[in-house]
């Protein structure tokens, strides 16, 4: 019997069903519009069911029956990439591709490096890059979108498996103006009394206000927002400190101005940043390389695009 659609259509439709845009789908996958437009008529004609309607200024949205194919797309798609990794384990190739999930608190700083350096070694992988907060990340590896994910120990479900393989403490970063700034470490209680921006993501806010709880006080907190750039040039233009795991190379805010950074006082629990996957794919030759790639080039010295030890004579910054 023919098949009544490809794998790429499964993909264009999964793809207009998140965006919920032709357009925003085109760029997500690379391809032009009237190819997504034409790949879910077929679809529609193939089914005989509509698989979209429009909401006026709110997009697309999925019917009941786009919504239960869109999910069979994701299962089908998932046991296809597992038919073709199944090829490499018996070729011995490490080859395919790899899609790779990333925190996007550091996506920017890690993600393109170690794809580049795993892509050198090895030409017939291609990596893609996918920055997601942490429940989609839980997501998309359950859903099998996501091959692996790089993230933090943070309410990992306990059917997902994490490969830890560094570990971030906390810092207060603050404007170089703050009154602050030049101490060699800082308290929750005595950061208590300025302002904050929050970086609120899911599952990370828990975390970072955790250290004032633990102390039974409240930050005041002025700010809030999901983006790290968003958070450095909020924090650098003096609108408050805020309480990150990232400390980067370059010390600067987007907009050029400076920023420090102080260890948070006291036993605090560090961020473990490590590799999220589902039972199982460390079997799959070609996740399993990228996992002893990742270990390589990330270890509790050395993370690339991070500063992991304080610049000599600048203990407070």
């Amino acid at each position: 019997m023919p098949m009544r659609f490809t794998l790429r259509q499964l993909e264009y439709l999964i793809a207009v069903g998140e965006t919920g845009s032709v357009a925003a789908a085109a760029e997500k996958v690379n391809v032009s519009s009237p190819s997504i437009s034409a790949a879910i008529a077929q679809l529609e004609a193939e089914f005989g069911h509509q698989l979209f309607v429009r909401k006026h200024a709110q997009g697309l949205a999925l019917t009941q029956t786009g919504r239960l194919l869109v999910a069979q797309a994701h299962r089908v798609l998932a046991e296809a990439r597992a038919l073709n990794r199944l090829a490499d384990e018996v070729s011995g190739r490490v080859q395919g591709t790899l899609t790779l999930g990333c925190l996007l608190t550091f996506a920017q700083l890690m993600a393109p490096q170690l794809r580049r350096g795993f892509e050198s070694r090895h030409p017939g992988v291609r990596v893609g890059q996918r920055e997601l907060d942490q429940q989609e990340i839980f997501a998309g590896i359950r859903d099998g979108t996501l091959d692996l994910a790089l993230t933090y120990d943070l309410d990992i479900p306990r059917e997902l498996v994490f490969v830890p393989l560094a570990s971030l403490p906390p810092y207060a970063m603050m404007a170089a103006s703050h009154p602050l700034a030049g101490l060699d470490h800082v308290s929750p209680s005595q950061l208590a009394h300025y302002p904050m921006v929050l970086l609120d993501l899911p599952h990370s806010t828990d975390y970072l206000l955790s250290f004032f709880k633990a102390e039974g006080i409240r930050p005041r907190i002025v700010e809030r927002t999901r983006d790290m750039a968003v958070l450095r040039s909020l924090v650098a233009n003096d609108f408050g400190y805020a309480i990150a795991n990232i400390r980067p190379l370059n010390e600067n805010a987007p907009d050029g101005r400076p920023l420090r950074f102080v260890p948070l006082a006291g036993s605090n629990r560090p961020m473990v940043m490590g590799l999220l996957m589902s039972e199982g794919s460390e079997t799959i030759l070609t996740v399993r390389t990228f996992v002893d790639h990742c270990h390589e080039c990330i270890t509790e010295d050395s993370v690339p695009g991070l500063r992991m030890k304080p610049m000599p004579g600048n203990t407070g910054g």
